[in-house]
């Protein structure tokens, strides 16, 4: 009897169990962390691993003096990507800082460059 009500409970504590959700980890942005563009972008979209709070989201673009270059808000591409949309990039080289939570409220951020050719 002991027996059966264990299994019992495993059963039931399966069936109730919900997903878990993990930080949101960065999966790939455009532009890509290290590349060299030929041209400036207008935007910098990021896709993460999970569904992002976008009101609660940061994308900040810096050139190499520090100066912010991005331009309005971040707003929300789909579930699980966020955009902002950038100055008029000169040619050089530029950092990208962030920090996402994601809809389960875990915090994740990072940062990476990209350059645009003369």
């Amino acid at each position: 009897m002991r027996r059966l009500v264990c299994l019992l409970i495993v059963g039931l504590a399966i069936v109730r169990s919900e997903p878990a959700f993990a930080h949101a980890f960065l999966e790939r942005a455009s532009p890509s962390a290290g590349s060299t563009l030929q041209s400036a972008p207008l935007i910098v979209t990021m896709i993460f691993s999970v569904p992002i709070e976008p009101r609660f989201s940061v994308i900040e673009v810096q050139d190499e003096q520090g100066n912010r270059m991005d331009s309005g808000p971040v707003r929300m591409s789909d579930g699980n990507s966020i955009a902002v949309d950038l100055l008029k990039l000169p040619a050089g080289t530029y950092v990208v800082h962030w920090h996402a939570l994601s809809v389960d409220s875990h915090r994740s951020r990072g940062r990476f460059e990209f350059s645009v050719r003369p």
